[in-house]
């Protein structure tokens, strides 16, 4: 279905940015494919239209399903890392969308309120046709993207850095750990930290998002290292005795250490940066979230 395939990526993208799941997204763009293999081409005049707006439909129900298993999960629940490569600088807008803060902020939206903000925000639709898409009144939809706006607006992280000054900070932080340097680390933290650890009752994490200086600080150091962490991670991920690697990567359009251990990701860790300072540490050890990642190298 080459048509299909031309458009599979585009699809991936708006499916994912409603979902926060790559596993959900890839389930949504297959179904997608179904319905496009099994329609009737005459009487579609616009296939790439249509192939969004079914996509989109799909996703919506997902996200409505998918929002009451996360109820029930184990710790927090964070996004899916996804790798955005060397190249996201030159897809800006397109990167910053699946940013994880943005990402782990559109959670607090209905399905409904995310869809129109990612459709409008991320893929610049009208507004006539999103309202086409989700089924309501054009006035409606400006309404909820105005909504989902305004919340967005609030609770996103006030970004102030570039990406090169994210990867310095990044670095600095894996050097301080590695070198066991506390003072170094804590240097580097906000009065306001906090640490979002991402387990899924599958790896070991923390229950309870970590907020704090002090409170962060005495968590890392009862770790001490990244090598220690991806030591446990690969242990809890029946990798234990395996060779820990680590290295930098683009994750979700930002800096991200990644650790591997057994030839896959056993954990992702991604820094936010306000005012030169770590404002928020995520970490994701939930396996089922990193199988499709590329291991450190």
């Amino acid at each position: 279905m080459p048509t299909f395939e031309e458009h599979r990526g585009l699809l991936m993208s708006v499916a994912y940015r409603i979902l926060g799941s790559v596993t959900d997204a890839e389930d949504v763009v297959q179904e997608a494919w179904l319905r496009w293999s099994g329609a009737d081409r005459a009487d579609i005049a616009d296939p790439k239209a249509y192939l969004v707006t079914v996509t989109s439909r799909l996703a919506i129900d997902r996200l409505r399903q998918a929002k009451t298993r996360r109820e029930s999960y184990v710790g927090p629940w964070l996004p899916e890392p996804i790798s955005t490569g060397p190249d996201a600088a030159e897809h800006a807008e397109l990167a910053d969308s699946v940013e994880l803060a943005l990402l782990v902020v559109l959670e607090t939206l209905t399905p409904l309120e995310r869809a129109v903000f990612v459709l409008r925000e991320a893929f610049d639709l009208p507004f006539a046709e999103i309202a086409e898409i989700v089924g309501r009144s054009e006035p409606a939809v400006r309404q909820l993207a105005r909504r989902a706006r305004d919340h967005v607006r609030e609770r996103r992280p006030r970004y102030d850095v570039d990406r090169d000054e994210r990867r310095r900070i990044t670095e600095r932080f894996f050097d301080a750990a590695m070198e066991g340097d506390l003072d170094g680390l804590i240097s580097l933290l906000s009065d306001q930290v906090a640490m979002v650890s991402d387990g899924g009752g599958k790896a070991k994490a923390a229950l309870r998002v970590i907020t704090g200086s002090g409170n962060v600080s005495r968590f890392l150091l009862s770790i001490k290292t990244p090598a220690n962490i991806a030591r446990f991670m690969a242990s809890v991920g029946q990798a234990a005795g395996a060779e820990v690697s680590y290295d930098i990567q683009a994750i979700n359009g930002a800096p991200a250490l990644v650790m591997s251990a057994g030839g896959r990701v056993v954990g992702v860790l991604s820094l936010v940066v306000v005012d030169g300072r770590i404002e928020t540490i995520y970490v994701m050890a939930n396996p089922d979230k990193l199988a499709h990642l590329s291991p450190a190298v």
